[in-house]
């Protein structure tokens, strides 16, 4: 692996903007489509501190330049301007999706969709699994992902017998939605050495049957990484065709209005050398979307690489690292205070409290911004000491705005501490969406799942909150998000609301996949509100969020999306 050469970058307003990280090959703003480019005749929504509402909005080359009344920008803009007539749409800042899998995404997205949006029934899955095998050649693993069994009806896992049915000579191996869980069959556990003597791996667990022989369903990435790995197609791709697969995410993203992805498991796949094929992305100007990437810590070579908190410039950057402490709640794998509703378990987690303490302390002082995975309230218990305790170690937690990944279950104490250090929850809503039935159900039960995804009680506590998609866990998809804080309706029960004191209006939602997406990624200075000198990132939507009803929010049409002042989608 080439090593990554380290680069500081100062976070803050005060920073130097602009500059080109080596190996990009574009320098920021060029090939902008004109010098000055005016907005008229719609509505300008800056998502400034007030959220006002504006006439007009002009770019100069990759920079806002001016947002006002009509005559004052125009007026900002001068002579020859090219204009835009807005004919009634709303400009928002681009979307900031600050949580989602980019490896997942480029370098295992071709992988088959066997999930429940498409395969709605147990038996349909096996049966595309079973597709996939008779169309894989025959030295070809068989691999699908997305599979959810909580989901599916029956609700049931994949085992052995299931798998080892399709494919008996060729190892298998399909991934949950979550990315916490996968199912082999019995070739792939036997390429990875699992086996009935097999010890459970620190931070996971093998699957097995009454009689101690594993099942084949692998809990936690350290279960399951192991078998993945084996397959040479998988690592294959992430050599030589990462940067085409990543350009097609960016591709995606811009027709979705999204103009910064935020990767939280940056290395899973192929560590720090994952950086330099994000930089690779941005050769000839190919790139939609930026990219702010956490370090997944995970990944043992991150710990050796000559890199730092800001390494990168405005269009990658390294932005912080992330810490996975337990599972998945719809896995019954994240670590709860009490046994789930109806699995006698409490749960995995993943770090045990006293070495999340000290890996917190020791990422806090060398001045790492951290991204904490906290799905069960116990897992957020011990996130919540781990910063404390970091603070009373002498780390300025608050300057490094900690984030609470998923942050699922929130207890009113737990959010009176989060105040206290300062600390960002970062809500995968479609929890609520799709999910919401079985957490109430299955998962929490009636009382307890009215804690979930508590935007609203975050809200009035005054903590920057952000919403995010985890992608692909649930699909990408900023409108959906704002639709679902609005609105937690649920998917399968289209009349239901769940907790509805929970409930935001459009602006808080919009702030939070926009102004406080962008503090929260250490970005604010330069995204996520269209103010003048900021990067001239935006998109234009057909309607305005405000004016319809919060199930059609997600079925606004995204007209345009520009990024560092370049058109980038029209639809």
């Amino acid at each position: 692996m080439k090593p990554v050469s380290r680069r500081q970058f100062v976070y803050g307003a005060g920073a130097v903007l602009g500059s080109t990280l080596v190996g990009c090959g574009r320098q920021e703003g060029s090939g902008a489509e004109s010098a000055t480019t005016v907005f008229l005749n719609g509505t300008v929504l800056p998502v400034d501190a007030p959220f006002s509402e504006r006439e007009a909005l002009a770019i100069s080359g990759n920079r806002i330049l001016a947002v006002g009344s009509r005559d004052e920008v125009l007026a900002a803009a001068g002579r020859g301007a090219t204009t835009v007539d807005l004919a009634g749409r709303v400009v928002l800042p681009g979307f900031i999706e600050p949580h989602m899998h980019f490896a997942l995404l480029a370098g295992l997205g071709h992988l088959e969709d066997v999930g429940p949006f498409t395969q709605p029934t147990f038996e349909s899955a096996l049966n595309a699994l079973g597709d996939i095998a008779t169309a894989a050649g025959p030295d070809e693993w068989v691999m699908g992902r997305q599979f959810d069994p909580i989901l599916l009806e029956p609700p049931r896992d994949l085992t052995t017998r299931d798998l080892d049915a399709i494919a008996p000579d060729r190892p298998a191996l399909v991934l949950n939605a979550s990315g916490h869980i996968a199912y082999a069959n019995s070739k792939a556990l036997e390429l990875a050495g699992i086996a009935r003597d097999s010890e459970d791996p620190p931070g996971g667990e093998f699957g097995r049957y009454e009689d101690g022989a594993p099942n084949g369903v692998l809990y936690g990435q350290a279960a399951y990484m192991g078998v993945m790995m084996r397959n040479e197609e998988v690592t294959r791709r992430m050599e030589t065709g990462f940067v085409d697969a990543g350009r097609q995410v960016g591709d995606d993203a811009a027709a979705l209005g999204i103009t910064t992805l935020c990767d939280q498991a940056t290395g899973a796949l192929a560590g720090p050398a994952e950086l330099q094929s994000y930089q690779a992305m941005y050769d000839g100007g190919l790139m939609k979307a930026r990219i702010r990437a956490y370090a997944y810590s995970e990944q043992p070579a991150w710990y050796d690489a000559d890199v730092e908190a800001g390494y990168g410039d405005a269009l990658m950057r390294l932005a912080g690292w992330k810490i996975v402490t337990d599972g998945s709640n719809q896995g019954f794998t994240g670590r709860q205070r009490e046994p789930y509703f109806t699995r006698d378990t409490v749960g995995i987690f993943y770090v045990e409290p006293d070495d999340l303490r000290e890996m917190v302390v020791d990422r806090g002082r060398r001045g790492w911004p951290l991204s904490l995975h906290g799905n069960g309230d116990a897992a957020i218990d011990s996130i919540l000491d781990a910063v404390e305790a970091a603070g009373d170690a002498g780390v300025d937690v608050h300057a490094l705005r900690c984030r609470i990944e998923h942050c699922s279950i929130l207890h009113d104490e737990q959010v009176e501490r989060m105040v206290a250090l300062g600390m960002v929850p970062s809500f995968l809503i479609n929890h609520v969406h799709y999910w919401g039935h079985v957490m109430r159900d299955e998962v929490f039960g009636p009382g307890k799942v009215q804690l979930l995804d508590r935007c609203r009680t975050v809200e009035e506590a005054g903590l920057n909150w952000v919403n995010h998609t985890d992608a692909p866990v649930s699909p990408l998809g900023t409108l959906h998000k704002i639709r679902v804080a609005v609105a937690r309706d649920l998917w399968k029960e289209p009349d239901t609301i769940l907790a509805s004191d929970e409930r935001v209006s459009v602006e808080a939602a919009i702030r939070s996949v926009t102004r406080n997406a962008a503090w929260a990624c250490h970005s604010e200075h330069e995204i996520g509100s269209l103010e003048p000198g900021k990067l001239a990132d935006l998109v234009v939507l057909e309607d305005d969020p405000r004016a319809v009803t919060p199930t059609a929010i997600s079925d606004i049409g995204i007209s345009e999306t520009w990024m560092d002042g370049n058109r980038v989608f029209q639809a």
